[in-house]
């Protein structure tokens, strides 16, 4: 298998880079694959406490190679319509898991965002807690023109970073638009003057969320997925019960004491 993914373990940081520079990190069926089961296995490690996804190169990612719509395209040998809408439907599901398990990393993830995130490279930061990305970076909901209605999460997932009338009319146009205004809007965190200032930033807010509680952390994460798709009483209810399941740990005594001391916490994974 080759090396289209990898991942490396920082201060407890687990930085992930899309490995396809040639192709601007274009998704190809491996890549696709691998974000999936890396992500996954993220999750299980418990010395990671915060997650970084980045792209090599000058490009986050460019969307999804053309070599993996062929490969979508080639259902279309099946006879039966029956069993190929079967088909079709069983492979945008399995496209949709892999970055779902992003979403669903008990640990918060963090994009880092440089050149062109395009089509599948935006449904895959839509995945991610936190976007950083620099002042020129190049963000496109691109399915619209490829006669693609979107269907790997941006549209769901975006909605509540944006307002109304602007995702759809992204959505609907295609049309490209910069760092500075993803970071207006409410979709990123902060966009950053270049590169360099970009990995500077998410470095120092990487090791800022690997200094917390981990349980702290996974529960806070957990809190706000189970909010975001269910009523405010729900979402209460919800944290009162992780909350009498967790709040006396060995993380809340470390956290005491080190506000009692003015010393940081040293936290178990």
């Amino acid at each position: 298998m080759s090396d289209v993914l990898k991942w490396e373990l920082r201060d407890q940081v687990a930085w992930v880079t899309l490995n396809r520079p040639e192709k601007a990190n274009a998704l190809n069926a491996e890549l696709w694959e691998r974000i999936g089961t890396c992500f996954q296995e993220l999750a299980r490690t418990p010395e990671v406490r915060a997650c970084v996804l980045e792209g090599a190169g000058k490009h986050f990612c460019a969307g999804i190679d053309f070599s993996m719509l062929q490969q979508i395209s080639a259902l279309q040998q099946e006879s039966c319509p029956g069993r190929l809408r079967e088909q079709l439907f069983a492979q945008i599901l399995e496209m949709q898991e892999a970055f779902t398990r992003i979403e669903e990393c008990p640990k918060p993830v963090i994009a880092s965002i440089q050149g062109g995130c395009i089509g599948a490279g935006l449904d895959l930061v839509a995945a991610c807690d936190l976007i950083h990305c620099t002042r020129d970076a190049r963000f496109q909901i691109k399915e619209i023109d490829l006669a693609i209605a979107a269907d790997i999460g941006s549209l769901q997932r975006l909605q509540p970073c944006l307002p109304q009338g602007r995702l759809r009319e992204l959505a609907y146009t295609g049309e490209a638009f910069s760092g500075v205004q993803a970071c207006e809007w409410g979709l990123a965190n902060a966009a950053h003057a270049d590169e360099a200032a970009l990995g500077e930033a998410v470095t120092r807010l990487a090791c800022t969320l690997a200094g917390k509680s981990p349980l702290a952390l996974r529960g806070t994460k957990q809190s706000l997925l189970y909010s975001r798709d269910h009523t405010v009483s729900e979402g209460l209810r919800h944290i009162a019960l992780r909350n009498a399941a967790m709040l006396f740990s060995d993380d809340l005594n470390q956290a005491v004491q080190a506000l009692q001391s003015g010393t940081p916490p040293e936290f178990r994974d």
